[in-house]
């Protein structure tokens, strides 16, 4: 079968592979869609934590797929799980926890002791079939479309961050970043009722990506935040998701007296923000730096989804065939025009 690979740091290409056969308690799986982001370029760039990557890896984190064969259970296998028809339209969970050390037990699977996650310790979905654990397979209704599918992995990150801030209704909220994160971001957080939703980015043409997110207001210049949501211009939530150390600048100086501020934007190793310590102590304010996601905040963005409360078609702008992906890189480094979610297609969409 033909994968997209990353051989090491710096080369990456199609590469033919054994077709990968599914052992007990794995699903061999034909990904439909596969979303790719930035973290997938620094990947191939060689730019990740080497305790969070293992090369040669096949890229693909986010996908969505059909099963092709459930290798059924394992003998002595603890817990009921229905076999998976052929055919069924299935979204997976990228973290593998072990479901042994005490993060996971306590229901924090992203910080398992153990790191384990597709697309980055093995084999990801940018290929033509992929064998995973059956426990972290979720069905798809019918109802939702390919498009909304292959974006619960980052959907679910973002739905973690938030959980963690505990918005409350009515609350003024700022997304730094219209970028796909920042993009759901302005969506999700709509779930908990806020008075308004502002948006900061540096491209104009995110506009209408940005008002389909639901923000009442999109701006690419801060000052022209003097008049603000509220008497002091500032915001009760700050969710920074640029990933720029100015960004996390702004979101600390932007927080209004007794606010949050939720920090999903990776800076770069090197990057140093001066914290205003006096200000954060007579502000009361609360940082939340979240990690990735749970295996509870997949299942409560898929319950989402599968009952019709989300819909987030609308943040595919661009898709390419797996054998174009120098382009679909290009599209994510040089955007030009409205840029959301990149994808590959590896099989024809429901659509």
């Amino acid at each position: 079968m033909h994968a997209l690979v990353v051989s090491e740091p710096g080369s990456v290409g199609l590469a033919e592979l054994p077709e990968p056969v599914p052992a007990a308690d794995e699903v061999l799986i034909e990904p439909v869609l596969v979303g790719i982001c930035g973290t997938d370029l620094d990947i191939v760039a060689g730019d990740i934590d080497p305790d969070f990557v293992r090369y040669p890896v096949t890229l693909g984190h986010e996908w969505v797929g059909r099963v092709v064969e459930d290798g059924g259970r394992a003998p002595g296998a603890r817990g009921a799980l229905p076999p998976l028809v052929a055919g069924t339209r299935v979204v997976v969970e990228g973290v593998v926890p072990c479901w042994h050390c005490a993060e996971c037990v306590a229901g924090d699977t992203n910080r398992c002791a153990t790191y384990d996650e597709i697309g980055f310790t093995r084999p990801g979905a940018a290929a033509e079939r992929i064998a995973v654990p059956r426990r972290l397979v979720h069905a798809i209704a019918d109802s939702v479309p390919d498009e909304s599918a292959v974006l619960v992995e980052p959907a679910s990150v973002v739905f973690r961050a938030l959980a963690r801030c505990r918005p409350r209704p009515g609350q003024r909220v700022l997304v730094i970043g219209d970028g796909t994160i920042g993009l759901l971001a302005a969506r999700l957080v709509r779930l908990w009722s806020p008075a308004s939703v502002t948006v900061i980015g540096r491209r104009a043409g995110q506009a209408a990506l940005v008002a389909t997110a639901g923000a009442e207001a999109f701006i690419t210049d801060e000052s022209a935040l003097a008049d603000g949501s509220g008497a002091d211009g500032r915001f009760d939530l700050v969710i920074e998701a640029a990933g720029a150390a100015e960004s996390v600048s702004a979101a600390m100086r932007l927080v209004g007296r007794g606010g949050t501020v939720a920090l999903l934007g990776y800076s770069g190793q090197e990057a140093q923000v001066p914290m205003p310590v006096d200000d954060l102590i007579n502000g009361d304010i609360t940082i939340v730096a979240s990690f990735s996601y749970t295996s509870g905040a997949w299942r409560h963005v898929v319950k989402l989804l599968n009952s019709d409360q989300l819909d987030l078609g609308f943040l595919i702008t661009h898709r390419f065939p797996l054998a174009d992906w120098r382009q679909a890189f290009d599209a994510i480094r040089s955007p030009a025009g409205p840029r959301a979610k990149v994808v590959l297609e590896l099989k024809p969409s429901s659509a």
